[in-house]
């Protein structure tokens, strides 16, 4: 299958065009409006900058926005102190990067704040712009690299647990057909899918025989008249559209209007140079996958070519 890399490489292109990185999102917390409207303009341009008035606010707006790349917290406000407000948000936003804003002398609680990893920096008022904004970019781009380790180990973790989980099918079906449907599971589990079939082929046609998962709803195979399918038999590589609105030739067939699918790789499953089977991996949105994901599809339809094939060497 060393001839898909090729095709990788085209997908890979085509998700990084879907997913052009957008501004990240910053979050500034001040009670005092003049400071907060100074914060919001001074990063407008290069953020999405989002406002709350005192630390129980920015929790709120935390829960409605979720992550955010970096927190700028004044430090003495009402009902909570900036340290205080900061290290609520470090369980469940561990990447996001946070500074504080002093004007006042508060060694202690501002040391036991960054030896604790809840603080990155902290700056005294009145503060320098520039100064301020050379911070706030460091710390961006820390945030984009813990968030970018982050992902990698999550990725690999699922790797190891989708190939895993496929080699275990060998184990406990009985038969290549019984190991059909949990296979195509696991994978659409993995990747997210709204639907997967696992379907085998000889030479370049798909045979009655298949497994299938989808989210709540019979599985209609159209693979037969899908181009993308047929590309990928024909060529023995993988084909995928990440947003078929934006394919006029795709968007316009009736088995992708009637389905609603909205992206879709068709993934040929090859041992010995052949096609043994076709793994169609469907979303009804735009692909989200990762452009280092691809490399776990490829991988998963290597281990899949290992188990169908153990079956027939029983």
């Amino acid at each position: 299958m060393d001839n898909a890399i090729p095709e990788l490489d085209q997908i890979k292109r085509q998700l990084m065009t879907l997913h052009r990185p957008k501004k990240p999102k910053m979050l500034v917390v001040d009670d005092e409006p003049d400071n907060l409207d100074l914060l919001y303009r001074t990063f407008r341009r290069d953020f999405n900058v989002l406002k709350a008035e005192s630390g129980i606010r920015a929790l709120e707006v935390l829960d409605i926005e979720g992550e955010v790349a970096v927190i700028i917290s004044d430090q003495r406000m009402p009902e909570m102190k900036g340290t205080e407000f900061l290290s609520k948000t470090v369980p469940q936003f561990p990447n996001t990067v946070r500074i504080i804003l002093t004007g006042f002398t508060d060694i202690e609680d501002l040391v036991d704040a960054i030896n604790s990893g809840q603080v990155y920096k902290y700056i005294t008022k009145p503060w320098d712009p520039n100064e301020l904004k050379m911070v706030v970019q460091k710390a961006a781009d820390t945030y984009e690299v813990l968030k970018q380790r982050t992902e990698e180990l999550h990725n690999a973790q699922n790797q190891i647990q989708l190939l895993a989980v496929i080699m275990q099918t060998a184990v406990e079906y009985p038969n290549l057909e019984a190991s059909l449907e949990p296979i195509a599971t696991a994978i659409s589990d993995n990747f997210l899918a709204d639907t997967c079939i696992l379907q085998l082929v000889e030479g370049t046609v798909l045979m009655p025989t298949q497994g299938s998962h989808t989210s709540g709803q019979i599985v209609e195979n159209w693979l037969a008249d899908d181009p993308l399918a047929q590309q990928a038999l024909a060529s023995g590589t993988i084909q995928g559209a990440v947003n078929i609105a934006s394919d006029n030739a795709l968007a316009s067939l009736p088995h992708y209007q009637k389905s609603g699918i909205q992206a879709h790789l068709s993934v040929p499953v090859i041992h010995k140079g052949r096609s043994i089977a076709l793994m169609s991996i469907q979303w009804k949105q735009p692909c989200s996958l990762r452009p280092d994901e691809l490399t776990t599809v490829h991988l998963a339809a290597q281990q899949v070519a290992l188990v169908l094939t153990s079956f027939q060497d029983r």
